[in-house]
């Protein structure tokens, strides 16, 4: 019967009102404090950084009170100037938190070298296709005597001969010496023959 007259009392009330309370207290200061440092409810709009230089776009950056990281360089794009930026994450005009981070992406200053297929030896259709798949364009045939017709027997880039494993920039022109079908140790015979028409002496004399 001690027990239940406990419960009951007024002092037991008065301690439970007292821990709700406190209860209460505690979970409102945590969510004013959630409040303040997250900036609940704040939001900032990021900036277009689209073709601006890397010291233009972070002095967006830093007036919008964000952040930026500059993730690796893309692909060159000749229609956007060198060390610009091309990429943005999260887009322009979003809303974000102060404080966010932006990633960036930098048009490099230039198409990046590729190195150079094995494609001596191979048919001239097959080497085109190979040279062009990996970013290279064909520009003059020339053909020299060999028995391999349209077989590659050599790539140039201005003149120089190039190896297998050399490396060119991107988009650049390479020229084949292909074969011509004859073979160069073949014997070979003057098409034109000079014909030699022995004169027949006429008889002048009068005959009977």
């Amino acid at each position: 019967m001690s027990f239940f007259k406990f419960i009951f009392s007024k002092t037991f009330l008065l301690q439970i009102v007292l821990a709700i309370v406190v209860t209460i207290a505690l979970i409102f200061g945590a969510l004013q404090y959630l409040n303040i440092t997250t900036n609940h409810g704040e939001f900032v709009t990021v900036p277009d950084l689209s073709k601006k230089s890397l010291r233009e776009a972070k002095d967006l950056i830093d007036e919008a009170a964000l952040r930026i990281e500059v993730l690796d360089s893309t692909e060159y794009d000749p229609k956007i100037p060198r060390f610009a930026v091309v990429q943005q994450e999260p887009r322009a005009g979003s809303d974000v938190k102060e404080n966010r981070k932006i990633y960036v992406k930098i048009n490099p200053s230039g198409y990046r070298k590729i190195t150079i297929p094995q494609v001596v030896q191979k048919t001239k259709r097959n080497a085109e296709a190979i040279l062009e798949a990996v970013g290279l364009k064909v520009g003059t045939v020339e053909y020299v005597d060999d028995i391999g017709k349209d077989m590659v027997l050599g790539v140039l880039h201005k003149g120089d001969t190039l190896q297998s494993g050399a490396q060119l920039q991107k988009t650049s022109v390479v020229d084949l010496i292909c074969g011509n079908g004859i073979n160069p140790d073949a014997p070979r015979y003057d098409q034109d023959i000079e014909v030699i028409n022995d004169s027949i002496p006429t008889n002048d004399e009068g005959g009977e």
